[in-house]
C-alpha cells in the first residue's frame, strides 16, 4: 500500500506543479477558444491541462518502475508500456484538438488507433466471466473489437461529462478510487498478480486528477481540454480491461469452491467493469442520452449542445458548485455502492444504506435553492455563505455599514458603498453571471 501511495503522491505533485506553467504556455500560444453557446463560463479560459496530466502519468510510471514491489509489474507484464503508448497517441491528438480543432470523425479514428496500439502490446480482453456459466474465452478478433469498443465508449463518456469546472476530474477521481479498492482487494485479498497492473493504473489516475483538480475548481483557471479528458478516459478503460479481461475466474475458485461460485462472487462488480457502467454510470448515461437526443433531432451525435445532465441541473436552479457536488454524490454512491455490494452481497444493511442515500440525493435534486448552514463549531472551516451569522444578518445592515465607513483614499468621488468588499463582490457577481454569492 505504501508504494501505491507514494506513486499517487508523486503523480499528483507533478501534475499540480506542471499545471501553472502549462497555463502560461496555453495563454502564450493562444489556446483560449472563444466562448461558445453551450459554455457556462463567462471569460475565455486556457486549455491544454492534459499536458500536465500526461506529465504526471509519465512521472508516476517512472517512479513505480523503480519500486521493489510495484516495479515487478513492469517485469512480468507489458501492460504499463501498452498504456503509455496508447496514452501518448490520444494525448497528442487531444493537444492538436485543443489548439487547432480536429474533426469529430478524425478524433474517433484516433481513439480507435490508440486502442489498437494497446491491443497489439497485450492489453486486451481475453475472456468474459458470465454468471452461471463461468469464463467464456474470446477469439482474437472478438477480444480486439470488444477492447476497442470499451476504450472508445469510456473516452467519449468522460469527454461528454467535461462541461463544468472540476466535474470530469472529480468524477474520474471518484471512479478511480472505487476501482482501486476493487483491484487492490483482488490483488492482495486473493493473491492474484494479474490484478497488479490495474491497481497501479488506478493509483496513477487518482494522482492525475487530484493534482489537476485544485486548478480546475470553480472558477477554473485552466481547462483540461480534450487532451486531458480523453487521456483520463483511456487510463480508466485500460484498468478495466486489465482486471476484467486478464484475471481468470478459474483462479478465484480456489477461494470460493467452484468456478461458478467465483463468478457469482465477483459479478456485482465484474460485469460492470467490463463496460465500466458502474464506476462511470453517470457519464455513460449522459453519453447515451446525448446520442439519443441528437439523433432524434436529426443531428450528428458529435454535435455539442446544452442538454447534458449538468446543464439540466443549472437550468432547474442549482448553482455551479452545487451541480458539481450533486454529480459527485451520485457517482460516489453508485461506484462505492457497487464495490461494497461485491464484498458482501448478502448484507441487507448495504442495500438499505444505498436506498437511503438515493432518497437523500433525490431530495437534493428537488431543492435547488436550499442553502445548508454549518454548526457553530464548524463555521471557521466552511465558506462564508454557509455560516449562520451571515444568514441572520438584518437586511440593509451591510449597506448601512458600508455607507458609514470612511474612504481609504479620501479623494475619490465613487460612492463609498460600492468600494466595500461586499458590494464589490455583488457587483462582480452581476458582471460574471448575474447571481447572488449565496448561489455560487
Amino acid at each position: 500500500m505504501r508504494e501505491y501511495l507514494l506513486t499517487l503522491c508523486v503523480t499528483a505533485a507533478v501534475s499540480y506543479l506542471l499545471t501553472g506553467p502549462v497555463r502560461k504556455f496555453a495563454i502564450a500560444i493562444g489556446a483560449m477558444p472563444e466562448i461558445r453557446a453551450r459554455d457556462v463560463h463567462r471569460e475565455p479560459t486556457p486549455r491544454l491541462g492534459g499536458i500536465a496530466m500526461f506529465g504526471g502519468l509519465c512521472a508516476g510510471l517512472l517512479v513505480a518502475a523503480h519500486l521493489p514491489n510495484v516495479g515487478k509489474v513492469f517485469e512480468l507484464s507489458d501492460e504499463p508500456r501498452a498504456l503509455l503508448s496508447g496514452a501518448a497517441l490520444i494525448w497528442l491528438l487531444g493537444v492538436l484538438d485543443d489548439k487547432w480543432g480536429v474533426d469529430a470523425l478524425v478524433k474517433l479514428g484516433g481513439q480507435m488507433i490508440a486502442a489498437g496500439v494497446m491491443v497489439m502490446q497485450g492489453l486486451t480482453i481475453l475472456w468474459i466471466p458470465v454468471p452461471g456459466v463461468g469464463s467464456v474465452a474470446l477469439t482474437s478478433m472478438q477480444g480486439t473489437l470488444l477492447t476497442v469498443a470499451l476504450v472508445v465508449i469510456t473516452i467519449n463518456a468522460v469527454n461528454f461529462v467535461d462541461g463544468l469546472d472540476g466535474l470530469a476530474s472529480g468524477m474520474v477521481c471518484i471512479a478511480a478510487a472505487a476501482f482501486f479498492m476493487y483491484a487492490y482487494r483482488i490483488w492482495f485479498g486473493y493473491g492474484l498478480e494479474a490484478a497488479a497492473p490495474a491497481t497501479l493504473f488506478a493509483a496513477i489516475l487518482m494522482g492525475m486528477c487530484l493534482g489537476f483538480l485544485p486548478h480546475n475548481m470553480h472558477p477554473a483557471r485552466i481547462f483540461m481540454g480534450d487532451s486531458g479528458s480523453m487521456l483520463l478516459g483511456l487510463v480508466l478503460a485500460a484498468g478495466a480491461i486489465s482486471i476484467t479481461g486478464q484475471v481468470d475466474p478459474d483462479a478465484l475458485k480456489l477461494f470460493t469452491g467452484s468456478e461458478r461460485a467465483a463468478v457469482h462472487t465477483t459479478v456485482p462488480v465484474y460485469i460492470p467493469l467490463l463496460l465500466p457502467l458502474t464506476i462511470l454510470m453517470v457519464p455513460v448515461v449522459d453519453l447515451v442520452l446525448a446520442i439519443v437526443r441528437r439523433t432524434w433531432k436529426g443531428q450528428s451525435p458529435f454535435v455539442a449542445d446544452r442538454g447534458h445532465l449538468h446543464h439540466r441541473l443549472l437550468q432547474i436552479g442549482h448553482s455551479h458548485s452545487r451541480a458539481v457536488l450533486i454529480m459527485y454524490f451520485w457517482s460516489a454512491l453508485i461506484a462505492f455502492g457497487a464495490v461494497a455490494y461485491s464484498i458482501n452481497s448478502a448484507s441487507v444493511w448495504i442495500v438499505l444504506a444505498i436506498v437511503g442515500l438515493s432518497a437523500f440525493g433525490l431530495g437534493l435534486l428537488l431543492m435547488p435553492r436550499f442553502t445548508p448552514r454549518a454548526p457553530r463549531w464548524a463555521e471557521a472551516f466552511v465558506p462564508p455563505r454557509y455560516r449562520r451569522q451571515q444568514a441572520s444578518a438584518p437586511a440593509g445592515t451591510v449597506a448601512r455599514t458600508a455607507a458609514q465607513a470612511p474612504s481609504a483614499a479620501g479623494d475619490s468621488e465613487e460612492p463609498r458603498e460600492e468600494r466595500t468588499p461586499v458590494a464589490a463582490g455583488l457587483r462582480g457577481a452581476t458582471a460574471i453571471g448575474g447571481r447572488h454569492p449565496r448561489n455560487w
